[in-house]
């Protein structure tokens, strides 16, 4: 494929424990060494790798990620990607290398059988940039919700970044305006949990690289601005065993299986514990307020999008439980690592969910939450780091190295977030 379409440079991509996406580019006349796992990088330099006196890390391509580029270099070159696992110079896969974590995990779950897919639902913003190209916090338009041109002026570049997308390979459902002006969301299709993981680095990958193509800026932040809905990643779930839907049941009044109860409950008695993971920044909490269709209760619900936990309408094979309080800033491996564990230590220990919640959970007392056992969903980085501290579930699922770097670093962001001086401390208390 390289020979028939002259493809010049290679990205070798990986992902540092923070989400972040990096990459090696070499030429293609290199690609039988970096197929043969030769190609070497200096781990130290990326956050959360290794010490710079163990520095040296190589890159194993996976070969059915190898996608070509839509688009073309200045001159006219073609580049192709390859997504990479992290191994050591023994050849082992690193502990620190946040898509190994993921297929140990998915190495669990099929040891017994088990396969899991994955829907992602990832929005993200559009802001207008300044004379230099930098970000601004202007929105490219006032649309709202499912609104359509010349309302919404996000029409053209939206339908690039699907265009672009099916070119890579990507089967887009649905693409619209969301609820906040500047806001937009492209559904693609579920796929396996690793493939769909790959997706979320490549969709983010395109969403920026087209918006910069239309002299726009886009961003995941869950929560831009402080009167609007927020960026969210909601995980759409479901579990196979041999082709078959183990969500699904036909005997069940909500259609649901044992497995599925199971599985909502292992969510929601983790979900305190991986909050860190899914919601790992200071902006990431700020989203997660009454009124703005994010969840602040651990509860589950059929119809109802208050609640942490949904389960959609559709049945049969399309049974499928969502969890709504990821959002796009997660280290998307890390965070399917830890919702799949949670789940599957409720299958594992047959953790019965409290009873389905039809109300709006906005509107719940602290008395009727007490009652009903209706836990509060982490409402800082701070709580949430500190139920991560406490989470030998998410010790054992993260590993060692990543579970002690990435507390250590999050601790500080905290800490540097506190000692900052904020513009709303300015507008109230200057004058005072």
């Amino acid at each position: 494929m390289i020979e028939k379409e002259k493809i010049k440079f290679i990205r070798l991509q990986f992902t540092d424990i923070f989400g972040q996406l990096k990459n090696v580019s070499i030429n293609s006349k290199q690609l039988d060494q970096a197929l043969n796992n030769q190609v070497m990088f200096d781990g130290s330099s990326i956050k959360g790798f290794v010490r710079v006196e163990e520095s040296d890390m190589y890159l194993a391509p996976d070969p059915s990620t190898f996608t070509i580029f839509p688009w073309r270099s200045a001159r006219g070159t073609k580049t192709a990607r390859l997504i990479c696992d992290v191994h050591t110079p023994e050849g082992e896969p690193f502990e620190g290398c946040p898509r190994s974590v993921m297929k140990k995990i998915l190495k669990e779950l099929k040891d017994i059988g088990y396969q899991l897919f994955v829907g992602p639902e990832v929005e993200f913003f559009l802001f207008e940039t300044d004379e230099n190209g930098n970000h601004s916090t202007r929105t490219h338009d006032k649309a709202g919700y499912f609104d359509l041109a010349p309302t919404d002026l996000g029409e053209d570049a939206r339908r690039d970044i699907c265009l672009t997308l099916e070119e890579m390979g990507f089967e887009i459902e649905a693409s619209h305006h969301e609820a906040a002006p500047g806001q937009h969301e492209v559904d693609f299709k579920y796929s396996d949990a690793l493939t769909a993981a790959d997706n979320v680095s490549t969709f983010k990958l395109v969403v920026k690289t087209v918006a910069k193509e239309h002299g726009l800026h886009a961003t995941f932040i869950p929560k831009p601005m402080t009167c609007e809905n927020g960026n969210c990643m909601h995980l759409n779930m479901s579990l196979f065993q041999n082709g078959v839907n183990v969500f699904r049941s036909e005997e069940d009044e909500k259609g649901l299986s044992q497995n599925a109860y199971y599985y909502i409950g292992g969510l929601l008695k983790h979900a305190r514990e991986f909050a860190a993971i899914t919601n790992p920044t200071v902006n990431s909490y700020k989203r997660l307020m009454p009124g703005f269709e994010a969840p602040t209760h651990i509860a589950w619900g059929e119809g109802n999008r208050s609640p942490l936990v949904r389960v959609p309408a559709a049945r049969g094979e399309a049974t499928r439980i969502e969890l709504r309080n990821p959002d796009a800033t997660a280290n998307h491996y890390l965070a399917f690592a830890a919702v799949l564990k949670a789940g599957m230590e409720g299958i594992r220990n047959k953790i019965d969910p409290p009873d389905c919640c039809c109300e709006n959970m906005y509107d719940l007392d602290g008395k009727t939450q007490k009652r009903r056992g209706i836990k509060k969903f982490p409402e800082n980085l701070n709580e949430a780091v500190q139920e991560l501290e406490n989470s030998l579930l998410m010790k054992e699922t993260v590993g060692e190295h990543i579970y002690k770097l990435y507390l250590k670093a999050k601790k500080r962001e905290w800490k540097e977030y506190s000692k900052a001086v904020h513009q709303w401390e300015l507008n109230r208390y200057m004058e005072m």
